[in-house]
């Protein structure tokens, strides 16, 4: 499915209808004519079981995708292959125009739990990704306290995972996540863990700090809502089946989800991925 070219936020005209608020925009801000990923006729299982069936998908540098499904259709499967760490496939997956055959120094990825390591200390924490790129001590140590501040974390820099809270952890591995500055952001269900309010506080700011730096994101999650406030695109995997829905979010930015769930274009879409998921 064709993405049209990415506008300004300014472009999107907002009108009142029946009293309700409207919104016209295109959201994504992509290069169409870069295709950071693309996954091509990609098939993989287990022994004799199927998990991902003729994957065909082009994301554009820049591009938030969110990827929804119900569980066992693959969806973490999926980004563990463009994260490199699935051999055994067929098909072809290629990252800036190069096929991957293992993970990318560039790729960063965030699971669903925070992995810190208990024996470091929030800052050592973050600096972990610098230290295995060969980063010097001093200049990691410097831009992994730039990144806890970025999140919210000054004054925890000697913390251990022990003394924060979850939603601490969250954000320290968000920063570790950034920290290496990659190219490509993998996601998997990292709000999963998170109470509400905690959750709400976090989306918009990871949102933020990706923003600028022409960084493409790809994020697993089983949250309806948050796929369609977070992505430019939502990507529906079914059970065997494949790609079930292609979705563009036409919604400008920033969104905040406690105001869009009464705008029918947000309803709209949520309509459409719900039959895709259930159909």
């Amino acid at each position: 499915m064709s993405i049209k070219p990415a506008m300004n936020t300014g472009d999107w005209v907002s009108t009142r209808v029946e009293s309700r608020l409207h919104l016209a925009a295109v959201s994504p801000i992509a290069d169409e004519s870069k295709a950071m990923v693309e996954i091509e006729g990609v098939h993989y299982g287990y022994g004799d079981t199927l998990i991902l069936k003729d994957i065909h998908l082009a994301i554009p540098q820049g591009q938030f995708v969110a990827l929804v499904g119900v569980s066992g259709c693959g969806k973490t499967t999926l980004l563990n292959l463009v994260a490199g760490q699935f051999p055994g496939m067929s098909g072809q997956i290629s990252i800036a125009g190069q096929r991957i055959k293992g993970p990318r120094l560039s790729t960063g990825y965030m699971s669903a739990r925070d992995a810190l390591m208990p024996w470091r200390t929030a800052l050592d924490n973050v600096a972990f990704g610098l230290e295995l790129r060969g980063v010097s001590k001093g200049a990691r140590l410097s831009r992994a306290k730039d990144w806890l501040a970025q999140v919210g974390l000054i004054g925890s820099e000697g913390k251990y995972r022990n003394q924060l809270s979850q939603g601490m952890r969250q954000r320290v591995a968000f920063a570790r996540t950034l920290a290496i500055d990659p190219d490509l952001v993998l996601l998997d269900e990292p709000f999963a863990a998170l109470d509400a309010q905690t959750k709400e506080e976090l989306q918009p700011k990871f949102l933020q700090l990706c923003e600028g730096g022409g960084r493409t994101v790809i994020l697993v999650t089983h949250d309806i809502n948050e796929a369609i406030s977070m992505a430019d695109r939502v990507v529906v995997l079914s059970k065997g089946r494949g790609i079930s829905l292609d979705q563009p979010v036409v919604i400008p930015r920033p969104r905040n989800i406690a105001d869009l769930i009464d705008v029918p274009e947000f309803r709209d879409i949520r309509h459409r991925v719900r039959e895709a998921l259930f159909s």
